[in-house]
């Protein structure tokens, strides 16, 4: 941390003696033909790199990463493998998988805001505008009236016309709760097959007067089996892109 911070100052003193020496101005304002104003690049850079903080929580909260890790921790908690996988294959499965799923929508995005912009067809705002429009498109289709009404009301947001005029900050989070709600139910689906083996094996065990024997010990290899003959790994990968419409 110390590090880091001795390298954000040393940076921010080469900054200061080279616009000292050169004469940069330190904010450069430009206004558009069309009345727009667009600041200079270095302003530009660092709302860029402040943005980039939020990063990982617009991945969690604005893309399919929140539902495909939690059902993989439910599988793991199903199973009985505490640590196998590890959290870092998770999490990278889980990324991989997510960016597997938002790949029409980051296509969107490209086409509608990010390559007008390089070749300066349009504003910073602008594309940020274009750029919202794919994501709210994705959550829409996700997220439960239900969950959205709720958000509504709470937020006292008054009726709107159209889908375009819902806020982020009631989308997100009514998003956030159906993903939560959906993970649940597939995890619920994917726990009942692995409760019923441990049911048996516990029953047989006390059947047979082994009641000091844990039934986790018995029953773990049988889990194990029938995940890998029944090709599960596939079929919960499966799953979780046809359950976003993949």
């Amino acid at each position: 941390m110390r590090a880091l911070l001795a390298v954000v100052i040393l940076l921010g003193w080469s900054t200061t003696a080279v616009a000292a020496d050169v004469g940069i101005p330190a904010i450069s304002v430009t206004s558009g033909e069309d009345g727009v104003e667009n600041y200079s690049v270095t302003i530009q850079i660092l709302a860029l790199m402040t943005m980039l903080t939020f990063l990982p929580a617009m991945v969690m909260m604005m893309t399919s990463f929140t539902r495909i890790i939690i059902v993989f921790a439910i599988l793991r908690q199903a199973l009985g493998l505490q640590q196998t996988p590890s959290n870092q294959v998770m999490v990278g499965l889980a990324m991989f998988l997510s960016l597997f799923i938002m790949t029409p929508v980051l296509e969107k995005v490209n086409t509608q805001a990010v390559q007008p912009y390089m070749e300066e067809q349009m504003g910073v705002f602008q594309a940020l505008e274009a750029a919202s429009g794919p994501f709210r498109e994705f959550m829409l289709k996700q997220t439960r009236e239900s969950d959205l009404d709720m958000f509504m009301k709470i937020s006292k947001t008054p009726k709107v016309n159209g889908a375009d005029e819902i806020p982020f900050s009631v989308l997100v989070p009514a998003f956030v709760t159906s993903e939560l709600k959906t993970a649940f139910q597939i995890g619920f689906m994917l726990f009942i097959p692995f409760l019923v083996i441990d049911m048996v094996v516990a029953s047989v065990l006390m059947a047979m007067g082994m009641m000091m024997l844990s039934p986790v010990i018995i029953s773990l290899p049988f889990k194990i089996m029938l995940f890998v003959l029944a090709d599960g790994w596939a079929m919960v990968v499966g799953t979780l892109a046809a359950s976003f419409g993949i």
